[in-house]
């Protein structure tokens, strides 16, 4: 790849001490940056031609100075050549180790990736849960799609990412794959993290992040109010499957679990709290923060209501949970069901009892966060904004009945 600009430059160094030599420096400038290093030689300014940037006079130490130089030319100019035939990024910082005599990493972005992802394999569900796990091996599938896409290649060397291989990277998600803002970051953030894996390895020297500045777009949640609640709670299924994937929503809702921590949920993780009452006593499996939470009648009658289901005997578990992606999947159709016009998640039900279970009822939002799990109180503010929108909403009604009144 042929760079714009290239340029080698030798200088001496000015001193802050008063002395007859100054260390001799070389000056590296691709594309418009600079790099500069030592040559560990120095020289008298006196004897120095600055617009020849070379040693005056014919003694023996100024012709062995000069050959010096010449020669670092000359190796780096050769080395500038087989990069360009090998089809490798001219670059400052290249050069820079070619004189330091630095072993040029050959590491692979992909095979890096990979790497990482079987390394975090071995580890669900012990320190990662497999959701995590699969967002890596998704995001290394669409930046193989990518590099395969951009650069025609089946691979990229680590040490040749840059702001444009991220920047270009967003766009293609963007794109091409049609992610939102949101879900582009999410995946972008996965290769960060390889990207500090690699620096931290010193496979790479500088961040290509640095520059790569981007905020994810803030969403305000939308809880289920307490009438559809209700109308979810009382509605009668014809299948036992959808009862029970109904009932560990409804339970979701009342307690704030996130649907990794209710299928977690064990018979041990329920005890006796300070008010002799019961509560849930354990921790967020995503964070690892102890989320106490007092049972309010709905949910201890759902515990007492699958206490002996055969599932949960098995697993000595609270519920008989299936996976995430069977729960959406049935929720959808229990909200059809109901007449409920909107997508249902198990991710819903936390905001619900967020918003409509606690905060709206008057419960301290440090409290909720608690209770949430959450590490920072700013994580739970989001739902105190939902609140303010709804409190908002419900002015703009009175406002209008109030005018339809007076005319």
């Amino acid at each position: 790849m042929l760079e714009t600009s290239f340029g080698l430059s030798f200088f001496l160094k000015p001193s802050t001490k008063e002395s007859n030599s100054r260390y001799l420096y070389l000056r590296v400038t691709v594309d418009g940056i600079r790099k500069e290093i030592s040559t560990k030689r120095k020289w008298d300014p006196k004897r120095w031609d600055a617009k020849s940037e070379r040693a005056i006079g014919a003694k023996e130490d100024a012709r062995s100075l000069n050959l010096f130089l010449d020669t670092l030319v000359m190796k780096i100019n050769q080395f500038k050549t087989d990069l360009m035939y090998t089809e490798k990024t001219i670059t400052a910082q290249r050069i820079i180790d070619f004189i330091l005599g630095r072993v040029v990493s050959k590491a692979l972005l992909l095979q890096e990736f990979q790497n990482h992802n079987d390394e975090m394999r071995l580890l669900v569900p012990a320190d990662y849960a497999l959701a995590t796990y699969k967002r890596y091996h998704y995001t290394r599938e669409h930046v193989r799609n990518y590099i395969t896409y951009k650069y025609t290649t089946e691979d990229i060397e680590l040490r040749d990412l840059d702001y444009d291989f991220i920047s270009g990277f967003e766009i293609y998600l963007k794109t091409i794959r049609n992610c939102n803002n949101n879900s582009a970051l999410k995946y972008i953030s996965c290769l960060r993290k390889i990207i500090f894996r690699a620096m931290d390895k010193n496979i790479i020297p500088s961040d290509p992040f640095r520059a790569f500045k981007r905020k994810k777009t803030k969403t305000l949640k939308n809880p289920l109010s307490l009438q559809e609640l209700i109308t979810l709670e009382n509605h009668a299924f014809s299948t036992q499957r959808l009862t029970t994937i109904r009932d560990i929503f409804v339970f979701q809702c009342y307690t704030g679990l996130a649907y990794i921590d209710i299928y977690n949920l064990r018979k041990s993780d329920i005890g006796i709290g300070v008010d002799g009452k019961y509560w849930i006593l354990s921790s967020r499996k995503k964070t690892g923060n102890e989320t106490p939470i007092p049972l309010l009648p709905k949910a201890l009658e759902l515990i007492e209501k699958y206490q002996s289901h055969p599932v949960c005997l098995q697993r000595e578990s609270v519920f008989p949970v299936s996976s995430n992606q069977k729960m959406n999947e049935y929720l959808k159709e229990i909200a059809a069901l109901c007449g409920l016009e909107r997508d249902l998640n198990t991710h819903l039900a936390r905001h619900t009892f967020a918003t409509t279970i606690t905060l709206t009822n008057g419960v301290p939002i440090e409290t909720v966060s608690k209770m949430l799990g959450h590490s920072s109180i700013r994580t739970t503010q989001v739902y105190a904004k939902v609140i303010e929108q709804k409190i908002g909403e419900d002015m703009d009604r009175l406002q209008t009945k109030l005018t339809a009144n007076l005319t």
